[in-house]
């Protein structure tokens, strides 16, 4: 979407008028105390610039073209001790949304959606908080989900335009992608449990300007499909990092999620695959995509900003 601002602009007939009333003052000051003018003519000239400069020194707004439908975003500050949370429709409003407006909010010049995040509320399992997307396939419900049997690709551009660092002078990281986990209701009553959340698969981060993508693993892999349901059950495995170096630059992520196998493509040309047992395994739990900034630190001074110029997802 484009938003002409032509019409901050002068056009070149308003500059002449202007200009010549200028003229006209000067021209009587002068005269009064008998000083010489230039004609009116060579002022004109002077000074009146050209349509094409005009143009030149003109810019109009890209806003980013980003389907929030079916999305809803978590915040680091909290109502009643939780997190916040906005859902569509709610959130196509974002703009002109007084609590969205801190943290989820346009970088009209570059055409990007910035997410800004800080040490603040997390949610019931985790230490960490976000400005985070978390995809709704039935837009306001979290019941509707996708498995790795139907399949699912999400492709974004993005880039890290601001992030803190530690004691140490080195950054601090943040995840920008997943896939997530969740328990179907007839699954989460078998085990036990009060909530809906498993484990994330595949976790993407920005790591001191590269992009770091981990996978989990069954700590037993001889673990039934009961046992498996459990969160504990799961522990970070295979870790890749992209040779390429990102930095604060722009970047394209895909993901494609397919029967037992993922695909994890940098700038549309290295891929990583990650396939096997374990994933074979993850075929039991439903899935949901999450983008945008969830930072991996407790530091109280830490923040993160990050842009992202488009995301879409297919299944």
């Amino acid at each position: 979407m484009r938003i002409d601002i032509n019409f901050l602009f002068l056009k070149r007939s308003t500059i002449k008028l202007l200009v010549f009333s200028v003229a006209v003052h000067l021209f009587y000051a002068c005269s009064s105390d008998g000083n010489d003018v230039a004609p009116l003519e060579d002022m004109e000239e002077e000074v009146i610039l050209e349509d094409d400069a005009v143009v030149e020194d003109s810019d109009s707004f890209t806003l980013p073209e980003i389907d929030l439908n079916n999305w809803k975003v978590t915040l680091p500050i909290s109502n009643n001790g939780k997190p916040i949370e906005v859902e569509p429709p709610e959130i196509l409003d974002y703009a002109n949304n007084e609590v969205l407006k801190p943290f989820m909010y346009n970088d009209s010049i570059n055409g990007a959606l910035v997410f800004y995040t800080y040490p603040g509320a997390t949610t019931t399992n985790s230490s960490y908080s976000r400005t985070e997307l978390r995809e709704q396939m039935n837009p306001g419900s979290n019941s509707t989900n996708w498995t790795f049997g139907q399949g699912g690709i999400m492709k974004g551009t993005l880039a890290l335009e601001e992030i803190s660092k530690d004691g140490d002078g080195d950054y601090h990281r943040t995840m920008v992608m997943q896939i997530h986990g969740r328990l179907t209701n007839e699954q989460r009553d078998l085990i036990g449990e009060n909530d809906n959340n498993a484990p994330p698969m595949l976790k993407i981060y920005w790591q001191d300007g590269a992009v770091r993508v981990v996978t989990k693993t069954l700590k037993d892999i001889d673990a039934s499909d009961t046992e498996l349901l459990y969160t504990d059950a799961w522990e970070d495995g295979e870790s890749y990092i992209f040779s390429e170096k990102v930095d604060f630059e722009k970047f394209t992520v895909e993901i494609k999620a397919s029967e037992g196998k993922i695909e994890v493509m940098l700038n549309e040309g290295v891929s990583k695959i990650f396939e096997g047992v374990h994933i074979a395994k993850w075929g039991v739990f439903e899935n949901y995509f999450k983008a945008g900034n969830y930072l991996q630190t407790t530091d109280s001074e830490a923040f993160a900003k990050v842009k992202f110029y488009d995301l879409v997802v297919e299944h």
